[in-house]
């Protein structure tokens, strides 16, 4: 029984081990599982992170993008504003204000815009504001380049400080027109222009412009190099006021005045009042230097007792603020003997004008005497100066009247000479009709003041025989036009080749030659077998226009070439002009063939083709060639 007692218990116990064995694996599967799930977890947040950070960066990405893109607009739209005002200021468009600046007596005139000026510059917006009717300003203080200069700045907010010399116009400028910007960006940049080298030049200019920060750096500069410059003579051309400004520049850095520049006010007072010669003074500045000394000795011990330091009280006027004031009064001091001086000076200037306005008293009661005689001699020589003016009045009005009565009869005679003038303006009308188809069908004679007929123009056309010449010919030489001189007229014509010479006198007689070997340089006869002399009308205009063909056998003596003659057409001049071109001989018959029943050397042969000899006078000379 215990057995069976004792095996149930064993059973039992194995049943319990077996359930705890289950529970503890049940545990640890669900401990792994729990820890499986946490690193899924785990893993799925950092996934989730690692998503959320690249979305991020995306994002910041694509906000950077946004933002250069942005970026890169605005530059465009800035640099697109940049020009579009930059062709404003350089164009012509719309422009309704003129600025003259330079010479006084002639100005350069720069056109703008009332607008774009009145909007930027504070100036221009008053002085528009107040006169809006106005149209132009002069500014003969500024040049033409400082002035185009500001106007791109005003524009477009462009300006150049290449040259770093006219900074300070520039200043000038700025502060003229009330463009602050401007004003402080021009004070940063001489700000840092200012260096040893220019420290003086640019307070001195600076003193118009009563700039902060330029005087500041000067200062600066001056109390750097101090050492250097107290012997400088530009040191000593500082104002009082400036002197002052430095002293207040030194306490606020709160230093101690050295020795060297206590000699050097010293040395400056002095330079300034040595008209004064201030004894006290100089006593004074004497006594200074004797504490200076001692103050600075004080130092060379190893250390100060309380006797020395009581000493130092009596020193206190080398502090910056107790200097300052005591320099004041020293200045005042001398202002105030200035001021003595003047004063007396004045007095002595005072007594000296008393006596000369007594003595101009004296002198002004005999010139009073004077003028009363010399107002009756003049008041006589008017009166006689009168009469004449008004005889000559008299006879001038006598002139006018004649003048007329002449000026009426004038005007009767024109009156007279109307239906003659009407006459000429008929035939002036009539003229033009004939010379229509003329320009019209050979243009190459529309500008001829000779052949005012179409049918002289067809005779031509006919006698030279040769189309492309007759239509590729144009006037070369024209006498009222470039000149009766027979150079002038060689050096248009010679070398040309065919020649049309038409010659009108004063007599209306128009006649002239044609040759195709043409006039050269050098004095020589040249042959020609087809050259010809014709004549188109005569005094009466009653004569059929004629072609006179050159002889047979005297071909080589067609024309005649010399600088100092005109055209000559035959040997024995049957056409010759003089070197003038204005007058010539006419020996018709020699060279070339005379009309039927005309005799050579006979009167009617020289008189045909002129009307005489040689009493003949050239109108107009035409020379036609390719």
């Amino acid at each position: 029984m215990n057995n069976k007692k004792q095996h149930k218990n064993e059973n039992k116990n194995k049943k319990q081990h077996k359930h705890k064995h289950q529970h503890k694996h049940q545990h640890k599967t669900n401990k792994m599982d729990k820890k499986d799930n946490n690193n899924n977890n785990n893993n799925n947040n950092n996934n989730n992170n690692n998503d959320n950070n690249n979305n991020n960066q995306i994002e910041n990405a694509n906000q950077n993008e946004n933002e250069n893109e942005m970026k890169n607009l605005e530059k465009k739209v800035t640099k697109n504003l940049i020009k579009n005002y930059s062709n404003l200021l350089n164009g012509n468009s719309f422009k309704d204000f003129s600025i003259f600046v330079e010479n006084k007596s002639n100005p350069f005139e720069i056109k703008v815009h009332k607008s774009i000026l009145s909007s930027r510059s504070p100036f221009f917006n008053e002085l528009l504001k107040e006169k809006n009717h106005l149209n132009s300003i002069s500014l003969n203080q500024f040049n033409k380049k400082e002035m185009e200069s500001i106007l791109s700045y005003i524009y477009y907010g462009n300006i150049s400080f290449e040259n770093q010399e006219n900074l300070i116009q520039l200043l000038e400028i700025s502060i003229y027109f009330k463009l602050n910007l401007l004003k402080e960006i021009i004070q940063k940049k001489i700000s840092n222009s200012i260096n040893y080298s220019n420290f003086f030049q640019f307070l001195f200019q600076n003193r118009n412009l009563n700039s902060n920060e330029i005087e500041i750096k000067c200062f600066e500069l001056i109390n750097q190099n101090f050492s250097q410059i107290q012997n400088n003579e530009n040191l000593f051309n500082l104002t009082k006021e400036e002197i002052i400004k430095f002293i207040q520049f030194k306490q606020e850095k709160k230093e101690i005045f050295q020795f060297d520049f206590f000699q050097f006010l010293n040395n400056w007072i002095k330079k300034r009042n040595k008209s004064l010669k201030l004894k006290k003074y100089e006593h004074k500045m004497n006594e200074k230097k004797r504490l200076f000394h001692s103050f600075f000795s004080l130092f060379d011990k190893d250390s100060i007792s309380k006797q020395d330091f009581d000493k130092l009280k009596q020193f206190d006027f080398f502090l910056p603020n107790s200097f300052l004031i005591h320099f004041e009064r020293t200045i005042f001091e001398i202002q105030d003997q200035e001021k003595e001086t003047k004063i007396k000076e004045k007095e002595k200037k005072i007594k000296r004008r008393d006596k000369r306005i007594k003595s101009f008293q004296s002198e002004n009661q005999n010139l009073k005497s004077e003028n009363k005689k010399k107002e009756k001699e003049i008041e006589e020589k008017w009166k006689k100066e009168i009469e004449d003016k008004n005889k000559e009045i008299e006879d001038k009005e006598k002139e006018n009247q004649q003048m007329k009565i002449e000026i009426e009869d004038k005007n009767k005679e024109v009156e007279k000479m109307k239906p003659v003038f009407d006459e000429y303006e008929k035939e002036f009308e009539e003229i033009q009709k004939k010379l229509e188809p003329i320009k019209k069908n050979f243009p190459q004679f529309s500008e001829t003041r000779i052949i005012k007929d179409i049918e002289y123009v067809k005779k031509l056309q006919e006698w030279i025989n040769d189309n492309d010449f007759f239509s590729k010919m144009k006037k070369g030489f024209s006498a009222k036009r470039d000149g009766f001189n027979s150079q002038n007229w060689h050096k248009a014509v010679d070398g040309k080749g065919k020649t049309l010479v038409i010659i009108k006198t004063k007599q209306n007689f128009i006649f002239g030659g044609f040759t195709q070997v043409g006039w050269n340089r050098g004095t020589r006869w040249s042959k020609d077998s087809n050259a010809f002399i014709f004549s188109l009308r005569n005094d009466k205009g009653d004569r059929i226009p004629a072609k006179f063909t050159i002889k047979k056998g005297q071909e080589q003596w067609a024309i005649y070439s010399d600088l100092s003659y005109g055209p000559i057409f035959g040997d024995g001049s049957d056409i010759y002009l003089v070197s003038n071109l204005q007058s010539g001989y006419s020996n018709f018959g020699c060279t070339y063939n005379l009309p039927n029943g005309i005799t050579y050397n006979t009167d009617s042969g020289k008189s045909y083709l002129a009307g005489s000899y040689n009493n003949w006078v050239v109108d107009e000379l035409e020379t036609y060639f390719i």
